[in-house]
């Protein structure tokens, strides 16, 4: 049995869109993190995220994630509030930043991680434009304060995984689901 250690309903999507059944249940996990590189975080979260989930369901298949969004080194995790969305989208606009998942497959005898990363470009934003993003999207749930899936003005481009900027990186995983093996955690 495969279990999602989210409650994302952006990660549940992506999952059942590969064919797999699996069920939900939310890790309780404290995401601390301070003095690691971006990737390091996203990765420390998602492997701290299924270990939590497996250590209450010790003959599952555990899949854990976590997305950080990283603009020179500094992560931007989810705003606290709207003003804090409207800093992250200023400090974004007209930029490139990196969108990371890592993601941690765990069972009984195994453990399999990998860290994606997509680079994503935005369009240099107005002020109005961020204020209305805000209001008719409210992406106080998202890192970064954006959704890539959103339909509004704020994405250029992207190189790498669509899927990854959305909250899980539906290649790899379906590598690893298929791999079902690797290192010790």
């Amino acid at each position: 049995m495969l279990i999602l250690a989210s409650n994302s309903p952006r990660r549940r999507e992506i999952l059942a869109s590969l064919g797999v059944a699996f069920t939900v249940q939310p890790s309780l996990f404290e995401e601390r993190g301070e003095g690691l590189s971006p990737a390091e975080t996203a990765l420390v979260f998602a492997r701290g995220k299924a270990k939590d989930v497996f250590s209450r369901n010790p003959h599952a298949l555990v899949l854990g994630a976590d997305t950080v969004v990283a603009l020179d080194g500094q992560i931007f995790g989810k705003p606290k509030d709207e003003e804090d969305a409207a800093r992250m989208l200023r400090a974004l606009s007209g930029r490139t930043h990196s969108v990371l998942t890592g993601v941690c497959l765990l069972g009984e005898d195994f453990c399999s991680e990998c860290v994606a990363e997509t680079k994503v470009s935005f369009f240099a934003l107005d002020e109005a434009l961020i204020a209305r993003y805000i209001r008719e999207k409210r992406p106080l749930d998202k890192a970064g304060a954006y959704g890539i899936q959103d339909e509004f003005p704020l994405v250029r481009s992207y190189e790498g995984s669509y899927t990854n900027v959305v909250g899980l990186p539906a290649e790899k995983v379906r590598e690893m689901l298929t791999a079902h093996g690797g290192k010790e955690c």
